[in-house]
């Protein structure tokens, strides 16, 4: 984080710029965090996410504007830093990447072949493979 840059005056003030920023690259500069392009073009959605599940375990936010932004810039650096030395499958921030594997099925070919109908019914009645048969 850079040391020259001042938080806003005012948690209103605060408030209103956060709204106004669209994307990874805007965060990362409004908090004045150098960042790989790279690393932000491939994983800015789970940078987002791991940034606000970060600020959504915060049991209270500090009370002045100062504190707050030192410490959503320490958040988003840390969301930053954990795809810099991980990945997104590794990290799972999205659902998507939680889902266990399936269960492994095994089905006997027997149990397929006992839901087949009886090899008589087909072949010595033609309706039932064919549905336009008189």
């Amino acid at each position: 984080m850079s040391d020259t840059l001042q938080p806003p005056e005012s948690l209103e003030e605060f408030d209103s710029d956060l709204a106004e920023l669209e994307s990874a690259e805007d965060f990362m500069n409004y908090f004045g965090i150098a960042f790989d392009p790279a690393v932000v073009h491939v994983n800015r959605l789970h940078i987002l996410q791991r940034f606000h599940d970060y600020l959504a375990e915060l049991e209270q936010e500090p009370e002045t504007v100062s504190a707050r932004f030192t410490l959503y810039a320490d958040l988003l650096l840390g969301a930053y830093q954990d795809f810099v030395n991980s990945d997104a499958r590794t990290e799972k921030v999205f659902r998507v990447f939680q889902r266990q594997d399936p269960p492994h099925a095994e089905i006997q070919l027997n149990d397929l072949m006992s839901q087949l109908p009886p090899k008589s019914a087909t072949t010595n009645n033609p309706s039932a493979t064919d549905p336009d048969a008189p």
